[in-house]
């Protein structure tokens, strides 16, 4: 029991899986976030724009309720009278979410790509001699190799 646990603890304490884990939890709030900017920022005025259509009450009665009802105002009215209902637009809250999400990972990523670029490379130190096409030092004026004159 004790090598399980040992092997348990040696698995955990590897960079990568703490690495991840901090990418899930953080990946988890910017998400709270983005959902947010796109329930109460964004799709108001969006709604706003298209005839002031509230897209989280976006439904389709596919089930009347149970009391026979099949119009209802908005979708907790049709689910407290038990209907049965196609919320588009929560769909599509999670679409606009989605993509936003996407866009700042591919910004995320795009700025830290550009952060990691190698470092250029320096002046080179030798060039070929062109008999034997060894390197040899920008300054030989013989090579070393075979013996030429480098003109």
């Amino acid at each position: 029991m004790k090598n399980v646990i040992n092997e348990f603890k040696t698995f955990i304490m590897r960079g990568n899986v703490i690495d991840m884990a901090v990418g899930i939890i953080i990946g988890g709030a910017f998400t709270k976030i983005v959902n947010s900017m796109v329930a109460d920022i964004l799709m108001p005025p969006l709604g706003l724009l298209l005839g002031k259509v509230d897209f989280s009450n976006w439904f389709i009665v596919i089930r009347k309720g149970t009391d026979g009802a099949s119009h209802f105002a908005t979708m907790a009215e049709a689910q407290a009278a038990g209907a049965t209902t196609l919320n588009v637009g929560l769909f599509l809250n999670a679409i606009i979410s989605f993509l936003i999400v996407g866009f700042c990972i591919f910004i995320l990523i795009k700025a830290i790509n550009k952060l990691n670029k190698p470092a250029p490379a320096g002046a080179p130190t030798t060039k070929k001699c062109p008999q034997c096409c060894s390197d040899i030092p920008l300054a030989a004026i013989r090579c070393p190799h075979c013996t030429s004159e480098i003109k």
